[in-house]
């Protein structure tokens, strides 16, 4: 591969980061060197991360990233700290991987945790031969126009609505 090109999954729909632990499993399956970095998402994520493993993917959490709706009190100005932080050390390794994924950035552009101009810098400035994956909700314009695929995903008819409780196996 001689190019790595940017996707991008956002919207308020489910699902976005089930297509990248697909994405994941499917360039594993094809020999690629893979990263699935998380952050802002709370410690008792789904059993995907589990499978990941097992199929020997290289997973890192930067879980003192959490999300400011969840915690109204939280320092931001230590959310941003502990973002760029994450953030140098993926990019310092791109270089030993084919993808990257890095699931939940949108939301700390849509947080307010690092600007649309941060984020965009970062995805010019990412490992050029290695395939990126942001996913979340919050992905801007500016961010839309540099990517080369962009999913979009709506919620047209979902059971939480309904008051259904989350289920094990589907939403987590």
């Amino acid at each position: 591969m001689t190019k790595g090109l940017i996707h991008i999954y956002t919207g308020e729909g489910k699902g976005k980061t089930t297509v990248s632990v697909g994405l994941a499993v499917r360039a594993k399956s094809r020999g690629w060197r893979v990263l699935f970095a998380q952050v802002m998402k709370p410690d008792n994520t789904g059993g995907e991360l589990d499978l990941l493993q097992k199929l020997s993917i290289e997973i890192r959490r930067f879980t003192e990233i959490k999300p400011p709706s969840f915690y109204p009190g939280i320092d931001r100005t230590e959310l941003k700290k502990h973002s760029f932080e994450a953030l140098r050390e993926i990019q310092h390794s791109a270089q030993d991987f084919d993808l990257v994924i890095i699931d939940e950035f949108n939301n700390l552009v849509g947080a307010g945790i690092i600007s649309e101009r941060e984020a965009v810098n970062f995805m010019k400035s990412f490992c050029e031969s290695t395939e990126l994956v942001l996913t979340g909700r919050g992905a801007t314009e500016g961010m839309i126009d540099i990517a080369d695929y962009v999913t979009y995903m709506k919620a047209m008819k979902h059971p939480l609505g309904k008051g259904q409780a989350a289920r094990k196996g589907i939403e987590y």
